[in-house]
């Protein structure tokens, strides 16, 4: 159980991207009129054309340059049997890429991938599906390819079908599934198959939210049944939920590696704006609002002490600010809170040149320790809608009285300020 039935060792993959120095005439329409006016020309005409013209060659094309583009250089990692490890980076980090060398896909340039077991792979929706195949027939058609043997295709098949919800076009060609359709089925066969092996990219954003939540505890068991996944996704609070450790590629290297947590804080603290941002500059919101201000104190806070906050318009001309939220983010994109100034005095008239400043205190927050964005929802005037990412909040973990505290992926986002008593006596069991 400890050997790792995945080794990756100093993983390359290199493509030659070319480049045309000189492109080469475009021919258009009166380019062609013309060529058809001079065969009206004598043939005398054309002979002296044809003469003056002989060496007029349209210039040769310089030779195209070449570009050498490491999609993954000097990759190294080891995955344990049972472990689910996630992998996360930007666009063009070289994920894919990866995932696509493990599924035997795509051959590596340098380095060498070992793998003890069977791969099942869904990289994209339908991968490894005849579209004029029938979703039964396809079922068979995937799980050869898998390396099963029919009997053991059979076995699984009621479950498959029952899982894809697919029943009822389960004779139809896949050509004319939808795309949820689509990887329902694919996602069913390759869960259900037991490879010890499954690899997953972020084909599960096709599904609706229900079909992720079956995929998710899906996986969950899967992982549980001793068999490893390898899952990439951008939504990192399925990789949290997910998984128990995380890769971070960025430009085809390897970052950082280590326990999710940590290794999703940091992805998201260096793609995000940097940490404890306050706003820069006035905000113009619609034709005459400008947003001066957007300020909390203390900053990094305390999960469940105090925060006091700050907010400060100036406009240009009269109007009315109707509505004026302000709106907590997780890291992760889920809307945590709000605080709603209608319940402290909006609508306010404001005249031209005017101020209007809003503060006061939340008396304890009652956020997990993370990292947290602040944005606006504003109804002023001609505008109306949501300004995302004014600012960031810090929380780090509070006065826990000597316990450690659980970690925070298992605490949810909303920290409990509570008192409890405990009481303890002697009492007689029951026959």
């Amino acid at each position: 159980m400890t050997d790792p039935i995945i080794r990756v060792e100093g993983l390359g993959k290199r493509y030659r991207i070319w480049h045309q120095a000189e492109r080469q005439r475009y021919t258009a329409l009166r380019d062609v009129i013309a060529e058809k006016a001079k065969k009206l020309f004598s043939r005398r005409q054309r002979s002296e054309i044809r003469d003056q013209t002989s060496d007029l060659r349209c210039p040769t094309p310089a030779r195209a340059s070449q570009e050498d583009f490491w999609a993954l250089k000097d990759v190294s990692f080891e995955v344990k049997q049972g472990e689910v490890m996630g992998i996360i980076g930007r666009n063009g980090a070289g994920k894919s890429t990866m995932l696509k060398i493990l599924s035997r896909i795509t051959e590596p340039t340098e380095g060498r991938v070992r793998i003890k077991g069977r791969v099942a792979s869904l990289l994209e929706v339908g991968t490894g599906f005849h579209p004029e195949l029938t979703g039964r027939e396809n079922v068979f058609l995937n799980g050869a390819i898998l390396g099963m043997r029919r009997l053991e295709i059979k076995s699984k098949f009621d479950e498959i079908v029952t899982f894809a919800e697919v029943e009822q076009f389960l004779d139809t060609p896949v050509k004319r599934y939808s795309s949820g359709m689509y990887v329902r089925l694919a996602f069913a066969v390759a869960a259900h198959l037991e490879p010890e092996i499954l690899i997953v990219d972020e084909v599960l954003a096709v599904g609706d939210a229900q079909f992720q939540k079956k995929c998710l505890g899906k996986m969950q068991n899967v992982a549980k049944g001793g068999r490893t996944v390898l899952f990439v996704s951008h939504n990192m609070a399925a990789v949290q939920a997910l998984c128990g450790c995380a890769i971070h590629l960025q430009g085809g290297a390897i970052k950082a590696t280590g326990e999710v947590e940590l290794i999703v804080n940091q992805y998201i603290a260096a793609t995000s704006l940097g940490e404890n941002r306050p706003l820069r500059g006035p905000v113009r919101i619609g034709d005459s609002l400008r947003l001066l201000r957007l300020e909390f104190n203390p900053n990094p806070a305390v999960s469940c002490a105090p925060l006091r906050f700050l907010i400060e318009f100036h406009t240009e001309h009269a109007m009315i600010i109707s509505e004026v939220q302000v709106l907590f983010y997780s890291a992760q994109g889920v809307r945590v809170a709000i605080i709603d100034f209608r319940a402290c005095g909006l609508p306010a008239n404001l005249e031209a040149g005017h101020h209007w400043r809003g503060e006061g205190e939340i008396s304890s927050l009652p956020f997990v320790e993370g990292d947290y964005q602040a944005g606006l929802y504003v109804k002023a005037g001609n505008f109306q809608g949501d300004l995302l990412d004014l600012a960031s909040i810090a929380i780090r973990v509070r006065n826990t009285n000597g316990h450690v505290p659980a970690p925070a992926r298992y605490r949810g986002l909303i920290e409990l300020n509570f008192t409890a008593q405990f009481q303890a006596s002697a009492s007689a069991c029951c026959a």
